[in-house]
């Protein structure tokens, strides 16, 4: 269950980051709302996760998949570039996230 609890963390956390961006520094109110509900869903499935996880596995691979799902929808959805550092970093980032995942015997399994 705490795999399930990681990806609503995860999810709340791209959809709070994403909102930011159509907040407008928190002029917007639609876009301000979506963020801090999204951060709030993030933050308490990952207190869930917490439980079952430990903390530096649980927030690499959170943080990790939230830097590498955002940039692809700052790249699709608003037509932001990378270029071949950014690239090469955030394909660093993915290939630690399953290097935990696969290989780390600290990951609740």
């Amino acid at each position: 269950m705490h795999w399930f609890y990681l990806a609503v963390a995860i999810t709340g956390e791209i959809i709070g980051t994403t909102a930011l961006k159509s907040s407008n520094g928190f002029t917007n109110m639609a876009g301000s709302l979506v963020a801090v509900a999204g951060y709030a869903v993030a933050f308490y499935f990952l207190a869930l996760v917490l439980k079952t996880v430990p903390v530096g596995v649980a927030y690499a691979i959170w943080s990790g998949a939230g830097v590498a799902i955002v940039a692809l929808i700052g790249l699709v959805a608003f037509g932001q570039k990378l270029d071949l550092a950014g690239i090469i970093g955030i394909s660093l980032i993915v290939a630690g996230v399953i290097v935990l995942n696969v290989f780390s015997s600290t990951t609740a399994h």
